[in-house]
């Protein structure tokens, strides 16, 4: 009995996933997320690109984190929640091909909130980023901006694809 709800539980988180396989955040970190949304403004401190970004990923990966959103936006500052707006719009991007479903809910998840801060930063990240914009309107994922550099990930430790297509603004 408790195995098959494990299994039914995996097969809908798998359904919900907006992103491909290596872009996924771990089960470990959506588990760490979920139990403790605050935990992860006190491991990106002061680092608002890695928050955005982050929690961008664990949205995509499965939007049935947006509750633990909630309470991250009640226990962060005023200056995080336009980071944790812009995450929500990067998130949307990102599943308006695959999951446009996943991303309606975001969109509605954002007007509902109803924090100023929060919607600032959602609004901004498609302004700002006018391949957000793009791919949230009609194209595939957003992805965080790769920059010149040959090294790739959270930290720049892994080496980039050089044979990954570039994106072509519409």
């Amino acid at each position: 009995m408790i195995s098959s709800a494990l299994i039914v539980s995996s097969v809908d988180a798998c359904r919900a996933q907006c992103v491909e396989f290596a872009d996924r955040a771990s089960q470990l970190e959506l588990d760490t997320f979920v139990k403790s949304p605050s935990s992860l403004l006190e491991r990106l401190r002061n680092d608002k690109e890695k928050l955005r970004y982050r929690l961008a990923t664990y949205i995509a990966t499965n939007p049935s984190v947006l509750p633990s959103v909630q309470t991250l936006i009640s226990a962060s500052a005023s200056t995080d929640r336009s980071s944790i707006g812009a995450a929500l719009r990067i998130a949307e991007g990102r599943c308006t091909s695959k999951k446009p479903d996943a991303a309606r809910k975001i969109r509605d998840f954002v007007q509902r909130i109803g924090d100023l801060n929060v919607q600032a930063g959602y609004s901004a990240a498609g302004e700002d980023d006018p391949g957000v914009q793009a791919q949230s309107q009609d194209k595939g994922a957003a992805q965080p901006p790769r920059g010149t550099g040959l090294l790739d990930g959270e930290w720049k430790t892994k080496l980039a694809n050089p044979f990954k297509p570039v994106p072509i603004p519409q």
